[in-house]
């Protein structure tokens, strides 16, 4: 059966393009059941950084499983934070429904054999359940959505299997063990970019039933060589998917527009930076002027999205702009636009929302 993999633009509507992306594979009525629990792998570094899945993708990944009975977002433990602390990120989607799931801290786990050694993966992971993996787009060679298996395992120790020679067996013996991905959502709000660029803002949702074929069709986004990334190719060696562009049936909108449309941001990322440099170096608050003209313009404030002031700090941040210790100048530059209408604003539980029609 042919690869499919949807790519969708969206701009402040992330369900919809979701919803339409599914539409475009074919749909997932066999996965969307009253029967089955549903795993949403998400993948997150750090907690206190912004190249994750954002709460609106992962928001639609759980309104399209509406009939599960109980959905599950898991991460486990690293250097940067327990699995408990990451998930707090996505902790106002959290309810009797959607839980957060650490998968260092389940007692109930099955062993297996990855990369040669014995380990033990939490419960959850298997089969029936249905594994959903979500991360961002980006140009790094281990990869996005198959690298986000690393997560699986329960070790805050997880540094002596980053070896190319051990990672690549060792993500594949994962998918092996666990059954395999059942959907595959790259995230790219953003194309993060490797090497110390900034990211550049596309709105972009990649999705499909082949992991290793919504891997390759993001690595040809974000400009690299799927046939020379050791991850992907384990996979394709095993038989695991799809790794060979030409046979990967993309619907929705095309990989030559998308490319057309990242190659044109980066000259105009490149020409700010060569516009920048020539009137020196600018203030915080100029920075922070045009980041936020941006993120309105982009759609960033548009409903059905409210962002909260820790929202703006992380997009800002995205943007290489620092906002340590700037919450009242962040608040200030947010009210300087209510009041000339360019932002509504309103309080909520969680202190101020911010949002444009």
């Amino acid at each position: 059966m042919t690869s499919k993999v949807a790519i969708v633009k969206f701009n402040g509507n992330e369900a919809k393009a979701l919803t339409d992306a599914l539409r475009l594979i074919g749909g997932i009525d066999d996965l969307n059941t009253a029967e089955k629990f549903v795993v949403v792998k998400v993948g997150v570094f750090s907690h206190k950084a912004d190249n994750h899945t954002s709460v609106s993708v992962v928001d639609a990944i759980v309104n399209s499983f509406n009939k599960a009975p109980k959905i599950f977002l898991a991460e486990s433990d690293n250097y940067q934070g327990t699995g408990w602390e990451r998930l707090q990120i996505w902790s106002k989607l959290f309810n009797e429904r959607v839980m957060p799931f650490s998968l260092s801290e389940d007692r109930n786990t099955i062993k297996v054999k990855l990369a040669g050694q014995e380990m033990e993966l939490s419960h959850i992971l298997f089969k029936p359940n249905i594994l959903v993996d979500t991360h961002i787009l980006r140009s790094f060679e281990k990869g996005s959505i198959l690298k986000n298996l690393f997560g699986c395992i329960p070790t805050k120790k997880k540094a002596k299997f980053h070896k190319t020679e051990i990672l690549s067996p060792l993500l594949a013996d994962i998918y092996e063990a666990t059954e395999g991905i059942d959907l595959a959502v790259l995230d790219g709000t953003y194309l993060w970019q490797e090497a110390g660029g900034r990211p550049l803002r596309i709105n972009t949702l990649l999705v499909g039933r082949d992991a290793v074929a919504v891997e390759t069709v993001g690595a040809v986004i974000a400009g690299l060589k799927p046939e020379k990334m050791p991850v992907t190719q384990e996979f394709v060696k095993r038989g695991l998917g799809e790794g060979n562009i030409e046979n990967i049936k993309v619907v929705g909108t095309s990989l030559e527009n998308i490319k057309e449309e990242i190659l044109t941001a980066k000259k105009t990322q490149k020409k700010m930076r060569t516009q920048t440099r020539a009137v020196g170096p600018q203030t915080w608050g100029g920075q922070t002027h045009h980041a936020l003209e941006s993120l309105i313009k982009e759609g960033f404030f548009k409903l059905p999205n409210k962002r909260t002031q820790e929202d703006v700090a992380k997009a800002l941040e995205a943007r290489g702009i620092s906002t340590k210790d700037k919450e009242q100048r962040i608040a200030s530059s947010l009210a300087r636009r209510i009041k000339k209408g360019n932002l509504k604003a309103a309080k909520s539980p969680n202190g101020w929302v911010y949002w444009t029609e």
